[in-house]
């Protein structure tokens, strides 16, 4: 009897911090070792790099490690995958301590704290059934949600409406693939903003197994 309750609450402890795999929210195909993302901003027909981030992968699809830097290569943040949870990094102030708890109804509770236990921000995530994202609600800070919207044919990641807590919008986010490479990864993504004239160019370059 001892034994078994050892089991199902190990298995609780497992599934309290399980987390949705980054390939699936991304929608990304093939077996992924890493991959390195880079971010311009379009303005005035000229391409500005914002960051750059390099992105280690699990045998599982989640992230392993990520680092990025700025536009001079100034490393601005680090993500290490810890047993139970995930550590942020930055230059100039503490660490974050990231807990994933999973709710039910495909939800996320992901919750951020110092190391003094101070917490910092705090999202619930809920996810359609193949493991994209539905939508994300900011449950500490500004209290706005992203609703995410996808392609009725392609299931392809079309528009973010992002929405404050009486329900206003306050952005659009467009996304349009414009190049993909031969296993179906988009490696040039454009996004749109409706509060904003200036485009955001993303390049990805991937490294399969």
């Amino acid at each position: 009897m001892f034994r078994i309750l050892k089991y199902l609450l190990l298995l609780v402890l497992v599934q309290s911090c399980a987390t949705k795999k980054y390939v699936n929210k991304k929608q990304l195909k093939g077996t992924i070792s890493n991959l390195t993302e880079s971010k311009y901003i379009i303005k005035n027909n000229n391409k500005q790099l914002v960051e750059k981030t390099i992105i280690q992968l699990t045998n599982n699809g989640r992230i392993k490690y990520a680092e990025t830097a700025d536009a001079n290569n100034n490393i601005i943040e680090t993500v290490e995958k810890k047993l139970f949870f995930n550590k942020k990094s930055f230059p100039e102030k503490e660490a974050h301590y990231c807990k994933t708890r999973w709710k039910p109804n495909q939800r996320e509770r992901i919750s951020c704290y110092t190391q003094k236990q101070y917490k910092e921000n705090e999202i619930i995530v809920h996810y359609n059934k193949n493991g994209t994202i539905d939508k994300t609600v900011d449950n500490f800070s500004d209290f706005s949600t992203k609703k995410y919207y996808y392609n009725t044919k392609t299931n392809n990641l079309e528009t973010i409406l992002v929405t404050n807590k009486d329900g206003e919008k306050l952005n659009k986010i467009s996304y349009k693939c414009l190049k993909k490479d031969t296993v179906g990864n988009c490696i040039t993504l454009e996004k749109s903003f409706s509060n904003s004239v200036n485009k955001m160019l993303i390049l990805r370059d991937f490294n399969y197994q």
